[in-house]
């Protein structure tokens, strides 16, 4: 029986609040860093750390949420994952140094870390593969990119109205909203006869592993790829993510089977979500910049600019779930992809033509965020098929870390290489759009390679009477 209806209307609510909110804190702070700088004192090497301390503990926790989630129950997970996160977030609106806020940032991610696997995976158990999880999928990849989109335009305007202490703040109501609703919204956890022992070493391997390497993609802007520190940072963290699958292979409840990559499927949505991600998150950051810094809006302004691309995202999301049942994923992602690099392609020569808001801006974002919006379902859709239902934790959190890798890693290439492109800042930018479609149309290609030629034109089922059961919460 399907758990997803005697839930009432309040388990979606609560799945698309938590990608909401974890996107939302990765781009809020940005457009109040200088107000941040001048209030605590921060010193231009220690102010990127606002943003970096969130990506550290989300991106190297994200495995470790996913499958403690899968050992412990998936509403405790989600209900100390609020918990971190809006304590976190109170706190952080309160501090008086930037320690304290660096602090309360990580915590943050801690948060979002257990927080994130657990959405996608209570959809995939608790609504029937079709049309309701399409949709289900379609809402919660919209919500990711809203939250990123609005984020920017609500750090503008917080701070221009209240402050920056308020871009922290925000997020306490609406915790505390959604915890007042999350035991009557999220199924109750099963009880288990006996509890499995968590994979403690992989834990700790998997999580200093996925930290350093994220640390050494965010500090490539002050630290040279060739310098020994990142080069260092990069090394160990490549020993310690081998070592980490050569103790998955060999643990009796690993924290990721090895084998589970060994579906095309779930590798196409993985491949393809680090390749998207790191091109969507690259465009935030540089189309804000040319707002800004060529075109001479404020924060505010520059903000709401980002409307249209929620706009695009939205209809890609309505469209996609029809286009799944009627065409398979694999068309879907790959025309979506090719879309959304056709949409990078405009912005790049817009911003090399130093076009105005509506060319530059409006335009192209329409177009990308049509093709990133459609992909957001058949992503959803490959990552979990032939996945049991145990095991949907770990599946999730291995597409959520893509992503957020993904992110931090076209930040740490498309940066540089826009600082050494051309003698403009609109050469370097252009140049940074460009590559960020081909990233997106070798994704395209990689999904026609990865995927059987049967999967890539039929919706994708769960393999096995663990993962045909949606129902059966772990």
């Amino acid at each position: 029986m399907n758990s997803a209806p005697s839930q009432g209307r309040w388990l979606l609510p609560v799945l698309l609040t938590v990608q909401f909110l974890v996107s939302l804190d990765m781009s809020v702070v940005n457009i109040a860093l200088p107000a941040i700088r001048d209030d605590l004192g921060f010193t231009p090497e220690g102010l990127p750390w606002v943003v970096n301390a969130y990506a550290l503990a989300f991106g190297g926790l994200l495995m470790l949420g996913g499958r403690i989630a899968d050992l412990v129950g998936h509403r405790r997970i989600l209900v100390v994952g609020f918990v971190l996160f809006g304590t976190a977030s109170l706190v952080g609106g309160l501090v008086s140094s930037p320690g304290a806020l660096i602090a309360a940032r990580a915590v943050q991610g801690v948060g979002a870390a257990a927080l994130a696997p657990v959405a996608l995976t209570l959809i995939t158990v608790n609504f029937p593969a079709g049309k309701e999880r399409s949709r289900a999928l379609g809402l919660w990849g919209m919500a990711g990119a809203a939250g990123g989109a609005i984020g920017v335009l609500a750090g503008g305007l917080l701070t221009d109205l209240a402050g920056w202490r308020a871009v922290m703040l925000v997020n306490v109501p609406v915790v505390l909203a959604v915890l007042a609703v999350t035991g009557r919204g999220v199924p109750a956890d099963r009880r288990t006869e006996q509890a499995e022992r968590p994979d403690v070493t992989g834990a700790l391997l998997v999580t200093g592993g996925m930290t350093l390497l994220v640390l050494g993609l965010v500090r490539t802007e002050t630290h040279a790829w060739g310098s020994v520190t990142t080069l260092g940072t990069l090394a160990a963290a490549a020993v310690l993510l081998t070592a980490f699958v050569l103790v998955e292979l060999r643990v009796r409840q690993p924290l990721l089977r090895i084998g589970l990559l060994s579906g095309r499927p779930v590798l196409a949505a993985n491949s393809f979500a680090l390749l998207m991600s790191c091109g969507q998150f690259a465009a935030f950051y540089f189309a804000s910049l040319y707002m800004q810094q060529e075109l001479g809006y404020g924060p505010t302004a520059a903000g709401a600019a980002f409307l249209p691309f929620c706009a695009g995202v939205v209809a890609g999301s309505v469209l996609a779930p029809r286009a799944v049942g009627r065409f398979g994923p694999g068309p879907v992602l790959v025309v979506g992809g090719l879309v959304g690099a056709a949409g990078f392609v405009w912005f790049g020569l817009a911003v090399w033509a130093q076009a105005g808001l509506l060319s530059a801006i409006v335009g192209p974002s329409l177009v990308t965020s049509l093709g990133i919006g459609a992909c957001f379902v058949p992503l959803g859709t490959a990552a979990t098929s032939g996945v049991a239902a145990q095991e949907a934790g770990m599946a999730s959190g291995l597409l959520n870390t893509s992503r957020q890798i993904g992110g931090s890693l076209g930040l740490a290439v498309l940066v540089p290489l826009a600082t050494g492109a051309g003698t403009t800042a609109s050469d370097g930018y252009g140049t940074a759009f460009q590559f960020a479609a081909g990233l997106l149309a070798v994704a395209s290609v990689l999904v026609l390679a990865l995927l059987p030629r049967a999967t890539r034109t039929r919706p994708l089922a769960p393999e096995g009477k663990e993962a045909a059961a949606p129902s059966r919460t772990p």
